[in-house]
């Protein structure tokens, strides 16, 4: 299936520098099945992940919020979106202005930087079976226009995240026996997030994993400053037997 667009998609040029920061277990992970790990986007650490502000919300839809039949409202619509999250598989990487060590603290302390391009990525991911996306993370809400889109929401993060410069690519993967009324309790009332006496199906999975070509990909692999020297020792023998052949070059940062 081909990489598809959607509203409000913003893009780098496709020669503009990627990193993906990984700790050294996630690095170890990557190198060794060749397989990229999209986590599913409700269990990020952002709570708010995919899902619009109150204030933007009540706005958009029109809504009182000193009106309790509004509030339900709002609690329903917000509730189906919690679940509708389920469904979006997501990979992070940083659109590169500058090496910052809080991104290496926050994302990869004893690890590596996975580097490559905008348009590589995007070559990576056309042609998978799934329903695949890419482009900038959008921060604030000035760029949605009034509009209450589930794609334009997962791409949007709040104005705190900025500096993670984020360009997500993500899947889109629909468990075809679920259900839209999991944040619906015993007594018809809806809440804003899916309820445990509702759980997901079992084999509905935390992450997946796709088979992409991590030679025509990775054009560098940059080690952490924080990095120890065993570690440096164990990344370097995971690289060196692939970029030989592939003339990668392995750097500290």
């Amino acid at each position: 299936m081909p990489l598809l667009p959607y509203t409000n998609r913003l893009e780098p040029v496709d020669d503009a520098a990627i990193w993906r920061y990984l700790d050294l277990r996630k690095f170890r992970d990557l190198i060794a099945s060749e397989d990229p790990y999209f986590r599913r986007a409700d269990l990020f650490t952002d709570k708010s992940e995919g899902l619009p502000p109150e204030q933007y919300a009540m706005r958009v839809l029109g809504l009182d919020p000193y009106d309790i039949h509004d509030r339900v409202s709002l609690n329903n619509h917000l509730g189906s979106l919690a679940q509708h999250r389920e469904s979006y598989y997501i990979s992070c990487w940083y659109l590169y202005g500058q090496d910052t060590l809080d991104m290496w603290e926050q994302y990869g302390h004893d690890g590596v930087a996975v580097c490559s391009r905008y348009g590589l990525l995007k070559a990576a991911l056309d042609g998978l079976l799934d329903e695949a996306h890419l482009g900038l993370v959008r921060y604030g809400t000035e760029h949605l226009k009034n509009t209450f889109n589930a794609l334009e929401f997962i791409t949007t993060k709040q104005p705190q995240y900025s500096q993670d410069r984020e360009v997500r690519a993500f899947l889109t993967v629909y468990d075809p026996l679920a259900g839209g009324n999991r944040h619906i309790d015993l007594n018809n009332f809806p809440h804003p997030a899916p309820l445990n006496l509702n759980p997901r199906h079992s084999w509905v999975p935390d992450c997946k994993r796709r088979r992409i070509d991590l030679r025509s990909l990775v054009t560098d692999v940059v080690i952490s400053p924080w990095a120890e020297p065993d570690a440096v020792e164990e990344i370097n023998l995971w690289v060196k037997p692939k970029s030989a052949q592939q003339n990668r070059p392995i750097r500290r940062a």
